[in-house]
């Protein structure tokens, strides 16, 4: 059976490293980012691909920059078949590119040449696509650019979360893969070179702050944002100089939002019972269940029996 130098990183990548596992392919090294600190403890974690290729027993390397001459020897001396990446978090240089002599597969997470980029996941979601799923290709030096192998479209749910799109796509890749190493193997693989263009934006990398909501952006834009951002960075805002996490919310209809007078964003136009309306740029947001800072998510109807609000309070970008 064919080896493979495996690159990735988060738990997707982990799930793509098992299915490389499960179809036989002998697994030389894994290359992952080095571990980081993490939660409020600041504690050193694996990431999940380490976590995964120790467990069986596969050498684990965990370089500050694969470009390193000294990476780049490594590889070239491990002679694989194929290089398998999927979320590494790193660009590989052609110098590595050039080594395995099937090439270097890579497991991307949308339909390219959309949503090129770090978080394809989540930028489909934030778009309003209807569709996104995940294409294997043999990478070149470009950001996601390299020849199509072969794809798999999966439906986004009109209640999809990042973390449920995550999952699927990740089960899509895992059953790809080893039909695209097969095909590459026995010659039969068509590759089907990218537009130059991408019609989409670059899907940039997300960052803490970039879960902290803009209440000028409509009420449908901001409930994608929830879904799409509920692992990791999350939603929130800050009110009366505290944070809240939005982790479940939805756009009013406009027949209801008809009932309440027009307000500045960010401001509350209702609260009481389990009712907790939001004015946003374009239409009212009802935030379902929050997360107060300190405490544990809860619904609505919760949260307003403990915290004292009325139409008027507003939301702030910050705690000031």
């Amino acid at each position: 059976m064919a080896s493979v130098v495996f690159m990735g990183t988060p738990d997707f990548a982990a799930g793509i490293l098992q299915s490389v596992m499960d179809a036989g392919y002998q697994v030389q090294a894994v290359f992952t980012q080095p571990d980081r600190p993490k939660g409020r403890k600041g504690l050193m974690q694996m990431p999940p691909v380490k976590e995964l290729a120790l467990s069986a027993g596969i050498p684990v390397y965990q370089p500050e920059k694969i470009r390193r001459e000294e990476n780049v020897r490594l590889i070239g001396e491990l002679h694989p078949d194929f290089i398998v990446a999927a979320a590494f978090g790193q660009i590989i240089p052609q110098a590595i590119l050039d080594i395995p002599p099937y090439g270097c597969l890579n497991v991307h997470a949308s339909l390219l040449p959309k949503w090129r980029g770090a978080a394809p996941i989540q930028w489909s979601i934030l778009s309003g696509d209807s569709v996104t799923g995940v294409t294997i290709m043999r990478m070149n030096a470009g950001l996601d650019t390299g020849d199509m192998i072969l794809k798999k479209e999966v439906a986004i749910r009109e209640d999809e979360t990042g973390d449920s799109l995550f999952e699927r796509l990740m089960a899509a890749g895992q059953e790809l893969l080893p039909e695209a190493m097969a095909q590459v193997l026995d010659g039969s693989c068509v590759y089907t070179p990218q537009p130059v263009e991408s019609p989409t934006p670059y899907a940039k990398m997300l960052t803490r702050q970039s879960g902290c909501i803009d209440w000028e952006m409509s009420a449908e834009a901001i409930a994608r944002r929830v879904r799409a951002f509920d692992s990791w960075p999350g939603t929130f805002s800050f009110l009366k100089g505290k944070m809240l996490k939005v982790k479940k919310a939805q756009a009013v209809s406009r027949e209801d939002a008809e009932a309440y007078g027009q307000a500045r964003p960010g401001e509350i136009v209702a609260a009481h019972r389990d009712l907790l309306y939001v004015q946003t740029g374009d239409g009212l947001l009802s935030l379902l269940q929050v997360q107060p800072e300190g405490k544990k998510q809860m619904d609505t109807g919760a949260f307003l029996r403990g915290y004292r609000l009325a139409a008027g309070d507003a939301f702030d970008s910050s705690r000031e």
